[in-house]
């Protein structure tokens, strides 16, 4: 007797949850990771890597997230356009004050694996600086961190 491979049916977009994340005094790394296993959808029992099986999520206070340790003075953001000599090094700080958004969905992104379901996973990802948020009439459901 063979054993048959589980290819689960591809979800439709009302199939999928919302969550709801508040980041107040979350430490950057720990609440990233727990997104993205939601985002791919690793949470459930039918994850299958090559398709795209995870829910919303919703991050507010995005700009009250913390570092651990010397990072708040240490990290760096670096970008390279591919040009000699373009490397662009940006401190955390800089980060936090003008773009606070970038710090969670950089983190994210990072946890993400590079293929070609990366942008949309990353689409269901909605992170806002402060309170107010647009998805009130998905009904997330606020997901413990």
């Amino acid at each position: 007797m063979t054993q048959k491979t589980f290819t689960p049916k591809v979800q439709s977009k009302s199939d999928k949850k919302w969550y709801i994340v508040d980041a107040t005094d979350k430490v950057v790394g720990r609440i990233a990771t727990e997104i993205a296993v939601v985002l791919r959808g690793k949470n459930k029992p039918s994850f299958a890597p090559h398709m795209d099986m995870g829910d919303y999520v919703v991050v507010i206070n995005a700009e009250k997230v913390r570092l651990t340790g010397k990072k708040e003075s240490q990290k760096e953001y670096i970008s390279h356009s591919g040009y000699l000599g373009h490397l662009k090094r940006v401190p955390y700080a800089t980060i936090k004050e003008k773009h606070p958004k970038r710090i969670l969905t950089e983190a994210v992104a990072g946890m993400i694996p590079k293929n070609r379901l990366k942008k949309h996973i990353m689409a269901k990802l909605h992170v806002y600086a402060g309170e107010e948020h647009k998805h009130s009439g998905q009904n997330p459901i606020t997901l413990k961190i």
